[in-house]
């Protein structure tokens, strides 16, 4: 019951032990070959779960959509953050109107456009990476939705001093 170093072992299970390692390690080297080769079956039913099925897809569904409403935020606190517009009656009769940004609202408004930067970013290079045949479309809306949150922020950055 022993040990190898144990001197009540007899030389012949000490032999046959090497041999018994080496016929579990080809077992096991057959069994990787048998896992790395698929058959066209097993192919073919792995290609047959659609593309929309799989949660890599749902997961760059989900950012492209998350990327959408960061911006449609966006949009709102665009809308509560900029200053009223002052219209030609309003200054012909002297009505004070609100000239200045909202600080809290621009805030806000920088750090959803920084998420949706990112988030757009993360969704665009995971589309690249699924993206290996000549007919996967690339994504165009992804493109878009980061051209126009870069453009914010920069615009933000140089007319604000944010």
């Amino acid at each position: 019951m022993g040990n190898k170093n144990d001197s009540s072992t007899s030389v012949p299970q000490q032999a046959q032990e090497p041999h018994a390692t080496q016929s579990n390690a080809d077992q096991s080297s057959e069994a990787e070959n048998k896992r790395r080769t698929m058959t066209y079956e097993e192919l073919a039913e792995r290609r047959s779960t659609p593309r929309s099925q799989t949660p890599f897809y749902k997961v760059m569904l989900a950012l492209n959509i998350v990327g959408w409403v960061g911006m449609i935020v966006v949009l709102i606190l665009f809308h509560y953050a900029r200053p009223d517009f002052i219209s030609g009656v309003q200054q012909y009769w002297g009505i004070k109107g609100d000239t200045s940004w909202s600080e809290s609202h621009l805030s806000a408004m920088t750090i959803m456009l920084q998420v949706c930067l990112v988030v757009t970013l993360v969704s665009i290079i995971m589309r690249a990476r699924r993206n290996r045949r000549r007919s996967d479309n690339f994504g165009v809306n992804l493109i878009i939705l980061f051209a126009i949150a870069a453009v914010s922020l920069i615009t933000l950055a140089t007319t604000l001093g944010l």
